[in-house]
């Protein structure tokens, strides 16, 4: 037998801006991601402040899954799921951001996304703020950075829990917030805009100036106000809501025993996994914070009352994102690799996927008690997955690949669970092929379901079950056990 639980929470993910394309039906406004062009593994995704006509962008058309999710969500219901993590589009209920009410026909939408879900007894998980930001605030006052977004924000999920208040019940307020202080994708983040036209959402923003950390590091801030201002207007709603933050899981290892490679290693494990956490798990800042900042010569506004909100509006549950692990030198010339919105150094004991991604279930089982035993709040493995290029032969997709490397990190977590550990869900990333966030293909797939769309935009959008569809069916029927068959 294994360690899940009998109520254990088995499911996927998508993200709104990734799959459901009709970016400009049914009134809704741009989104800073509609302004990302497609990309490969060697051509870099690109931000522009003008929608190019000889450029393509994925968003736009997605996977069609706002037309189509009701076949969507019958196919995740014949695979056994429990729960479904999805995201809604901010700019499909406040177009601009900043409206003044919110647009009917999106708020109708997402209620019947979540009538079909109950509807085959699937409980939804929103995120509420997956990169969709809205782009009208990125222009008008830089996104995050002004402290009006806040109260954006606020009406926005205010809206949306008041609306839902008897459809969901678990909600997870930002996406890999920790993303911002990694400083990668701040468009997609953190809203705020590139100096010039275009900006690379695939690398770190290597701009050491102290002014622009401050400004990376204040909008962070004030997203963490959001989110614990909206855990008290959300517990006041409904007292059975159960709010999520949702961290993008960062493991690495020392490269050598050198002290330096150890010492480097922990430093950045409290930066990128903890910095975040700790705000909104503990409702206070990381006590690295103060010697952090000194070190990036870096400011943070705040308001004086901001501290005994972070306090009040902490999560109920801590969910991440893991796909990989990489090592950590002080040795810069060694070869470097890939990852998650993360670039480390190549680890040569483990193998790893054609975007270089690694491979490491027990990176998996690591974090797990890593953060449980730091936090000890129930934990949701939010997003997991393996991005491979599937072929479709006679209209079957042999995935032995998916299978093998998603068997092994959930024996990771049951092993984790073993550990004296609360996990309590597992939604695997993209549960359907989706557009891959950090490169913009079609081709990076991760999905247990096919659709038949290329890189260009070309196909007929028709959902197959690939080999991984029955594998998982079966891991969810026998709640695991069948992992050691």
């Amino acid at each position: 037998m294994t360690n899940f639980s009998d109520d254990f929470m088995w499911g996927g993910a998508t993200a709104a801006n990734q799959c459901e394309g009709a970016w400009q039906e049914d009134g809704k406004g741009e989104s800073c991601a509609d302004h990302f062009t497609s990309g490969s593994l060697n051509k870099p995704r690109e931000f522009t402040l003008q929608i190019d006509p000889n450029k393509r962008y994925p968003s736009h058309s997605g996977i069609d899954h706002y037309h189509r999710y009701e076949e969507d969500i019958k196919l995740f219901s014949e695979m056994g799921f429990k729960i479904y993590r999805l995201s809604l589009n901010w700019t499909r209920i406040f177009p601009n951001g900043d409206d003044d009410k919110p647009n009917k026909q999106g708020l109708d939408h997402y209620r019947k996304v979540f009538e079909t879900c109950h509807k085959y007894n699937i409980e939804p998980l929103v995120t509420m703020s997956h990169y969709e930001f809205p782009f009208n605030l990125s222009k008008k006052w830089n996104g995050w950075i002004d402290r009006r977004t806040i109260d954006c924000y606020i009406k926005f999920t205010k809206t949306i829990m008041n609306e839902y208040k008897d459809l969901v019940k678990y909600w997870i307020t930002f996406n890999e917030i920790n993303i911002g202080i990694l400083g990668v994708g701040d468009t997609l983040s953190l809203g705020m805009m590139p100096k010039n036209n275009m900006i690379d959402v695939t690398k770190k923003n290597e701009d050491n100036d102290p002014k622009i950390i401050s400004q990376r590091l204040t909008a962070l801030h004030n997203q963490f106000v959001a989110s614990a201002l909206t855990v008290i207007a959300g517990k006041k709603i409904n007292p059975d809501f159960k709010f999520g933050c949702m961290i993008a899981g960062v493991v690495n290892y020392p490269y050598s025993p050198k002290p330096d490679d150890t010492f480097k290693t922990w430093y950045l494990e409290q930066i990128n996994n903890f910095y975040c956490g700790d705000v909104m798990v503990r409702g206070e800042y990381h006590p690295l914070t103060d010697a952090y900042l000194k070190d990036q010569k870096a400011v943070i506004q705040m308001d004086p009352n901001d501290k005994g909100i972070l306090k009040e509006g902490k999560v109920d549950f801590y969910s991440f994102s893991y796909y990989m692990s990489t090592c950590v030198s002080s040795d810069e010339n060694l070869t470097k690799t890939g990852g998650n919105m993360t670039t480390g150094i190549k680890n040569p004991y483990l193998k790893a996927n054609e975007w270089g991604w690694q491979i490491d279930p027990e990176g998996l089982r690591y974090y797990i008690n890593q953060v449980y035993n730091r936090y000890k709040i129930p934990l949701l493995i939010a997003e997991n997955g393996i991005g491979i290029r599937d072929k479709m032969i006679d209209g079957k997709i042999h995935d032995k690949e998916r299978i093998s490397y998603l068997s092994e990190h959930l024996k990771a977590i049951d092993k984790a669970i073993g550990d004296g550990c609360d996990v309590f869900g597992y939604t695997a990333w993209g549960c359907i092929d989706l557009v891959s966030a950090s490169t913009g293909e079609m081709s990076k797939r991760y999905g247990f379901i096919y659709v038949d769309l290329d890189d260009d935009g070309n196909g007929t959008r028709k959902r197959y079950k690939k080999d991984s569809f029955d594998w998982y069916k079966k891991v969810i029927a026998s709640n695991g056990n069948c992992l050691y068959e």
